[in-house]
């Protein structure tokens, strides 16, 4: 076989040589960085083995394929260069299963616990093993500073918030970014609760009203939250107030006012029963007003207190009143038949009520 000048075969690769020989040895004469070979002693001869071989292995290398070995078997400088060779395909091979088993078990598996490990944990290896678990740390950090934090809130604890540095490092980019929307998302949380609680309290246990809450810079559903306790709150003020208005008027004896704030569900039957309830109030007074008028002032007996729908105690005392009142009308009258009697000169009347 015609001898294969070294320089000129490792041009062929194409990426170890750039196809130029300067990529060799950084000047014009490739041969002194490989050795030029002897006359007569070509350097296939000297390494024992095909260069093409050598050439073959190295582009498989360039293109990822991991699985080429050069032949064994060879015994000294070609030994050592096939073993060589061989040792650091293998230990890219399983460079590059460790980089796939971690972003398999890690990526999408969910397993945090899984790091690199490279058998040749020495020089750039051991740099390269140690920055990507480095990386792979640095990735996972906020996913489990997140959930320490989500969950404290799952749980009711707004004191937790997402730190913004790591062993003294600050957090930089998109890392700062996602920590300070969680911060500020608690924030509000703390916010909102607390003014919710401060308005339920002010309004359902110190009696209160008119209180609202004030949480600023809210947007979306929190805003719509907000907006619910506040509408809730106003309503609610001005039921109360509407209905203590009607019964301190029924009571200071102003029958003239009613409910009139627009309400549904139970607030409605509470209005609707205190409404009735002044109906009937202020048609038992006028009836028992006019009844007390016609008999006491203008003279009319026999009249009778007519209150529609009561019932009980407003039932009874439209019943003595009206009981009064037939009893008044008979005593008179029983007392002025025997007058007029009397005056006409006829005493064999007496008063039999």
């Amino acid at each position: 076989m015609q001898p294969t000048n070294a320089a000129t075969v490792l041009a062929e690769a194409d990426g170890f040589a750039d196809g130029s020989p300067s990529a060799m040895s950084g000047d014009n004469e490739p041969a002194e960085a490989l050795g030029d070979p002897k006359p007569g002693h070509g350097y296939a001869e000297d390494a024992g083995f095909d260069l093409h071989e050598l050439l073959h292995a190295l582009q498989a290398k360039r293109v990822g394929d991991f699985s080429v070995r050069l032949p064994g078997g060879h015994t000294g400088i070609a030994g050592k260069i096939a073993d060589t060779f061989n040792e650091i395909v293998a230990a890219n091979q399983r460079m590059a299963q460790q980089l796939e088993l971690v972003g398999q078990v890690v990526g999408r598996e969910g397993r945090t616990r899984q790091r690199v490990r490279f058998s040749h944990a020495h020089g750039a290896w051991g740099e390269m093993e140690a920055s990507v678990n480095t990386l792979i740390d640095d990735l996972l950090w906020p996913t489990t500073a997140v959930t320490r934090t989500i969950t404290a809130v799952a749980q009711g604890d707004l004191l937790q918030t997402m730190p913004l540095d790591v062993g003294g490092r600050p957090l930089q980019g998109e890392f700062l970014r996602s920590a300070n929307i969680v911060n500020t998302m608690i924030k509000q949380l703390g916010v909102f609760t607390s003014e919710v609680t401060r308005v339920a309290r002010e309004v359902g246990t110190d009696g209160k009203l008119g209180g609202q809450a004030q949480v600023r810079e809210v947007t979306g559903v929190w805003k719509d939250l907000t907006e619910s306790v506040n509408s809730m709150a106003n309503n609610l003020t001005g039921q109360v107030r509407n209905i203590a208005e009607v019964t301190i008027a029924v009571a200071s004896g102003d029958l003239s006012k009613k409910i009139t704030v627009d309400v549904r569900g139970e607030i409605l039957q509470l209005k609707d029963a205190i409404n009735t309830m002044v109906d009937q109030l202020r048609s038992f007074a006028s009836e028992v007003t006019r009844v007390a008028r016609e008999v006491g002032t203008e003279g009319k007996l026999g009249g009778q207190a007519i209150v529609p729908g009561v019932a009980g105690t407003w039932k009874d005392l439209t019943d003595s009143v009206n009981a009064m009142c037939g009893n008044l009308t008979a005593q008179v009258r029983n007392i002025a038949q025997v007058t007029t009697a009397v005056a006409r000169g006829d005493l064999s009347r007496k008063i039999t009520v």
